[in-house]
């Protein structure tokens, strides 16, 4: 019998207490890599319940400008894969929220998956999103890293088949990230009109905890996204706050101000 991984307590805890979770996303590195261990620290504190750190690499396909650019000024301060394990391993014991690392397939390639979950596993890594490894070619990743206890998480769109669902939900750990929208990351207006319906599709497959993202950066949306799904995901929406923030001497306070922001609603209603 496998071990209870701290993202799975985290989603147990959360459907305890009857709330929808909030995922933040950061670049690791972004704007430089101390001021980037420290904004983990402050979302923490402020009540994140899980932190996704992306792995900065030079084509990051899937993520629109805010992100992009992000990347951009973490790969010019010296971000690399090894460099975003470094900083979790020093961060890990002033953090309670589990930490997945979201990262493109060919930087863990690269450093060699059964190295990569090695040096994962001894930073104190809990998951990790591979965005854009198939899912037919999971087994062998998902075997490995199941070996060093990590959690492999799965993104689903609105145009993943119900079979690849199946697939999904069968080879992964901890939780599902559904994307509420095709194209790339941003924050919008509304939460995507075909959200709920993912969801849906979804929940007929797994009893799996479901995150949604793409698109949130209210607290209306994460009470919205709370209603039918397990926890909202905030990235580009941040991501910009921290390039807006980034000279600025409260930065650290304008984090932590906007993570209790989103939880707002939700908490009024706890």
């Amino acid at each position: 019998m496998s071990r209870t991984s701290r993202i799975e307590s985290t989603f147990m805890r959360l459907k305890n207490d009857r709330r929808p979770g909030l995922v933040t996303y950061t670049t690791a590195g972004d704007p430089d890599l101390d001021r980037s261990a420290e904004i983990l620290k402050a979302l923490d504190r402020a009540g994140a319940d899980v932190l996704e750190i992306g792995v900065p690499f030079s084509d990051p396909l899937a993520d629109g400008p805010v992100i992009q650019r992000a990347t951009e000024r973490a790969l010019a301060a010296g971000g690399s894969l090894r460099a975003s394990l470094k900083m979790i391993e020093a961060i890990r014991p002033h953090v309670s929220a589990p930490i997945v690392v979201f990262s493109y397939a060919n930087p863990l390639l690269r450093m060699g998956v059964a190295e990569f979950a090695r040096r994962a596993a001894d930073a104190g890594v809990d998951g990790v999103l591979a965005l854009d490894l198939p899912i037919e070619e999971a087994d062998a990743f998902r075997e490995t890293l199941a070996a060093s206890d990590l959690d492999l998480i799965f993104l689903l769109s609105p145009t993943t088949t119900d079979a690849r669902i199946g697939k999904a939900a069968k080879l992964g750990r901890g939780f599902l990230y559904g994307i509420s929208r095709l194209g790339v990351t941003g924050a919008r207006e509304r939460v995507a009109s075909g959200a709920e319906a993912l969801v849906r599709r979804i929940r007929a497959q797994t009893a799996m905890p479901i995150a949604l993202g793409f698109g949130i950066s209210r607290p209306e949306h994460v009470a919205e996204v709370g209603g039918y799904a397990d926890a909202a995901v905030v990235g580009s929406a941040l991501v910009s706050l921290i390039a807006e923030e980034r000279d600025s001497p409260r930065l650290l306070d304008k984090v932590d101000a906007y993570v209790r922001w989103l939880k707002s609603d939700v908490n009024a209603h706890a």
